[in-house]
């Protein structure tokens, strides 16, 4: 395994999912210090433990990323406990299957919260540091589902996430001169635990496959993969890019 990240201070939001972990786990081997943040900080605990096979320090944080008191929180925590912050990946997220019509104000609130002021929240307090720094990777993951209708429903999730989108290029272009980099990501369908309990085997799971020109659901190990390349000195070009990881989805 590469040793790329060797040293580099990574906060990671959303780490207990099935994307968050397998982003930890690769982040982990490649050398990365993690601040592993969650709302639930035991299996933030849980995960640091799993990764005590790797060189770097890993910590648990509780973070309800909604919360901008909980992100100052943060702040102090990483600059107590590590001193710096190398980069900030904003993977916390819900989801949503309602229709336009038939999604509720208060889930529709809920998901923007999270997706979309979470994002914004963890640069907000985070970019500055970076910034002082003069150097620093933001990566913000969005969802293909952020630049393309999808099946018609969902309609919070496809907002958020392309609201992601265009935040990321305007954080971007804020700190284009300042050593910062800003970039979103754009999974497809990734085949998580979760997602397979909720629609293996369902009309859904099938036009997911039919719509992915490899014909299959990607991996979390094959995005996390990516997330390493944006915040790792390997991508000191890039910043306001939008990459995709989606078997051919965007581009059939």
């Amino acid at each position: 395994m590469s040793s790329r990240i060797d040293g580099k201070v990574v906060l990671l939001t959303g780490a207990t999912g099935g994307l968050g972990a397998a982003v930890a786990r690769r982040i982990a081997d490649e050398g990365g210090h993690l601040v592993l943040t969650d709302l639930d900080v035991s299996a933030c605990e849980a995960l640091a433990q799993s990764l005590a096979d790797t060189p770097g320090r890993h910590t648990a944080l509780a973070l309800d990323v909604s919360v901008e008191e909980q992100w100052r929180a943060a702040a102090a925590f990483v600059e107590r406990e590590y001193g710096r912050l190398d980069a900030l990946v904003n993977n916390a997220a819900i989801g949503s299957i309602a229709t336009v019509e038939d999604e509720e104000v208060e889930h529709w609130d809920q998901v923007m919260a999270i997706g979309v002021n979470g994002v914004w929240l963890g640069m907000k307090h985070f970019g500055p540091v970076m910034a002082a720094a003069d150097a620093g990777s933001i990566v913000n993951v969005s969802s293909i589902l952020g630049t393309v209708g999808g099946f018609g429903n969902s309609a919070a999730y496809h907002a958020a996430k392309g609201a992601v989108r265009t935040l990321t290029k305007n954080a971007a272009l804020h700190w284009a001169t300042s050593g910062v980099r800003v970039n979103s990501l754009h999974p497809g369908f990734i085949g998580t635990e979760q997602l397979l309990a909720r629609h293996e085997g369902s009309e859904r799971h099938a036009a997911m496959l039919a719509g992915t020109p490899m014909g299959r659901l990607g991996r979390g190990d094959e995005i996390a993969a990516v997330v390493a390349f944006l915040v790792s000195d390997d991508s000191t070009f890039m910043t306001g890019s939008e990459v995709y990881a989606d078997g051919g989805w965007t581009a059939a």
